[in-house]
C-alpha cells in the first residue's frame, strides 16, 4: 500500500494490479518501481519505528502482529508466506534483501518496503520523539519520571515509549516508574529495563471492564499510591539539600 501510493505498480502475470492486502503478494510476478523513482528522486526518508520484528518468521509482521488483528493460525501462516514471497520478489528485483532487518515487520511490513525500496533510515521512535522534545534537557533537576502505556509486557522491551523513557532517564540518574493497565513483565524483567517500580490498574481493580470505564479514577488511586511511596523520599532530599527549610 505505501509503494503503490508513491506510484509503484504491482503486477501479476497478466500484467494487472495484484490488488489489496496481504495475500495478494503472492500474485506478484512483477514490480514497477518507474513513477516511484522519480517522484521520491532526492528525498531522505527516516522513519521512526517502536518495533525490531523482521519481517518474516517467529518473530515477523504476520507472526506477532497477524493475531493482535484477529488472524487465525492458518491466515499467519499464509500472510507469512506472502510476506517471504513479496520479499524474495523485491530482492531479485534490488539485488539486496531487506527481510531479516531489525524493523522490516513494522506496521504490517511498511519498515521493510522502506528500508528495501526507499532507501530510508530506521530510528527508534522513542529515540527520535525524545530528541525532538528535548527529553535530556527537561531531566535537568527532575527527582521522578513517571510513563506508562496500556500493557507492559515483553514486547514494551523492544523498542516501545516506557522503555525508551526509562533507559533515557536511568542514563540521567532519575528514577522511573511506570503506569499502565496490566503488568505481565515479571519483577525482574521490570527492574533490568530501568523501572523502579510499576503500577497497574488491574492490582487494585481485577475487573478489566471496570478498568476500562472507570478508568480516570483508578488512576488518580495509583497517582495517591506513587505519591506516598516517593513524594517522602523527594521531600527528604529537597530538605537536606536546603538545609531542612525545605
Amino acid at each position: 500500500g505505501l509503494l503503490e501510493a508513491l506510484g509503484a505498480r504491482l503486477l501479476d502475470d497478466a500484467g494487472r494490479p495484484v490488488g489489496d492486502g496481504g495475500a495478494a503478494l503472492t500474485r506478484v510476478a512483477s514490480i514497477d518501481l518507474t513513477a516511484l523513482r522519480e517522484r521520491m528522486d532526492g528525498v531522505e526518508v527516516i522513519v521512526a519505528c517502536d518495533v525490531d520484528n523482521p519481517l518474516t518468521g517467529p518473530l515477523g509482521a504476520a507472526a506477532v502482529y497477524g493475531p493482535q488483528k484477529g488472524a487465525d493460525p492458518a491466515q499467519v501462516a499464509e500472510l507469512d508466506a506472502a510476506l517471504g514471497q513479496w520479499a524474495g520478489r523485491l530482492a531479485a528485483e534490488l539485488g539486496s534483501d531487506r527481510r531479516a532487518a531489525a524493523g522490516a515487520g513494522a506496521a504490517g511490513g511498511v519498515g521493510f518496503a522502506a528500508l528495501a525500496v526507499l532507501g530510508a533510515t530506521l530510528r527508534p521512535g522513542i529515540e527520535l520523539m525524545l530528541e525532538l522534545v528535548g527529553f535530556d534537557e527537561r531531566l535537568a533537576g527532575v527527582d521522578l519520571v513517571i510513563t506508562g502505556e496500556g500493557k507492559l509486557d515483553e514486547q514494551t522491551l523492544h523498542g516501545k515509549a516506557p522503555a525508551g523513557v526509562a533507559a533515557a532517564a536511568r542514563a540521567a540518574g532519575v528514577p522511573v516508574v511506570a503506569v499502565c493497565g496490566r503488568n505481565t513483565l515479571p519483577p525482574e524483567r521490570s527492574r533490568a529495563a530501568g523501572f523502579a517500580a510499576v503500577y497497574s490498574l488491574i492490582e487494585i481493580e481485577p475487573d478489566e471492564q471496570r478498568c476500562l470505564s472507570a478508568g480516570l479514577m483508578l488512576l488518580q488511586q495509583l497517582g495517591v499510591r506513587v505519591a506516598d511511596d516517593y513524594l517522602p523520599a523527594v521531600a527528604a532530599t529537597v530538605s537536606e539539600q536546603s538545609g531542612g527549610e525545605a
